[in-house]
């Protein structure tokens, strides 16, 4: 049986990635890539911990953030496309239309 903490330094370790690859990169299609990294990192702690625990509400709850998850991938790709499709570019430091 593999020990909690394994799942733990996993779960930190790709959350880590994913913040470095949110804070590092300006393509958008990265950084939402990145948050997609962040929120499996806390998916895997909340399995590890209802495992463990053996309570389901945390499975239950990584379900919910997949769902969230999927739904932010989806509006996230759609202003992505919209956005390119007008400034033909995917970088977050030439998209300054967005500022009030």
């Amino acid at each position: 049986m593999v020990p909690l903490q394994w799942y733990l330094l996993l779960s930190a370790a790709v959350f880590s990635i994913g913040v470095f690859g949110f804070l590092s990169r300006r393509n958008i299609i990265l950084m939402f890539i990145s948050v997609e990294l962040m929120l499996n990192g806390v998916n895997i702690s909340l399995v590890a911990f209802s495992h463990y625990m053996q309570d389901l509400r945390g499975q239950i709850l990584s379900f919910f953030v997949i769902a969230v998850a999927a739904a932010e991938a989806a509006l996230g790709l759609a202003i992505i496309i919209a956005l390119f499709r007008n400034k033909e570019t995917t970088y977050a430091d030439e998209m300054t239309e967005m500022k009030g």
